[in-house]
């Protein structure tokens, strides 16, 4: 199983959209979209105010769409999208392939869709899945643990080694997405944390400033307890599993050997 990192946004702060592009079996599997070609267009309507918040900066060249034709794909084989949550800059490219199965937790699905929460209505935007997406909501059904945490496995149409691992709080539904490549675990966590540094396994620790953007979380209790939890499976399996989040270039960095070079 071949698994490809691609930065599909930069933002202020020097975040950035940290994506994955899977090969399996089934085709090609994508997690999290980041921003799309709608959003580089028209990122009034796509992203909305909060865009200024974050500092986006979508460009056409970080889009997925982009950086998969850039590999030697079609686009076309981008069977399934997983998604940690439905923010804009995990799920601004939804639109960009229209036949893939878009795979997310159904208590993000009903927030983000059904949810009469002020909170909520702001954040999510509709335009993102105006175009009818073949959504394929998930919900728990059983199934064995994941290294302690209660995990969503056979999702229709995956392979076994891919399965989502809830971790609400920064929004109702929001989830991890785990991946075994054969040697191990990769755990895109989204936005349970910002900074590699918050699940140091000796000392973890969270910037001011990045603490200032946790204020965005739907539960903050329930963000900090999963924060806590995956420091201690960092520090009990930190061999097995490289956990990683969304928005950290370091980490980025460290998993491709590259630097990220912010949009301007």
């Amino acid at each position: 199983m071949r698994i490809h990192h691609l930065n599909c946004g930069s933002m202020s702060m020097g975040a950035i959209a940290h994506c994955l592009l899977v090969e399996t079996r089934a085709g090609l599997v994508l997690v999290d979209t980041g921003f799309g070609l709608d959003c580089v267009r028209n990122p009034g309507k796509l992203l909305g105010p909060s865009r200024f918040v974050v500092g986006a900066k979508p460009a056409e060249h970080e889009t997925a769409i982009r950086q998969i034709q850039a590999l030697g794909y079609d686009p076309a084989d981008v069977r399934h999208i997983i998604l940690t949550h439905l923010d804009f800059d995990h799920a601004g490219g939804l639109s960009d392939f229209p036949q893939a199965v878009v795979h997310v937790h159904g208590p993000e699905f009903r927030a983000a869709t059904a949810s009469r929460a002020t909170s909520e209505r702001i954040r999510y935007r509709a335009a993102e899945w105006s175009h009818g997406p073949r959504w394929m909501v998930n919900e728990f059904e059983g199934g064995e643990p994941w290294f302690g945490f209660r995990a969503v496995r056979d999702l229709p149409g995956l392979p076994p080694e891919i399965l989502v691992v809830p971790l609400p709080g920064h929004t109702r539904g929001h989830v991890g997405v785990a991946v075994d490549h054969g040697n191990g675990w990769l755990l895109h966590a989204g936005d349970a944390f910002y900074l590699d540094s918050e699940i140091d396994p000796v000392n973890p620790r969270t910037p001011w400033l990045w603490r200032l953007l946790e204020l965005s979380a739907i539960s903050a209790g329930t963000y900090r307890e999963n924060q806590r939890r995956l420091v201690e499976l960092n520090r009990e399996h930190g061999g097995e599993i490289t956990i990683f989040c969304s928005h950290d270039p370091h980490a980025f960095a460290q998993l491709t050997g590259t630097a990220v070079r912010p949009t301007p």
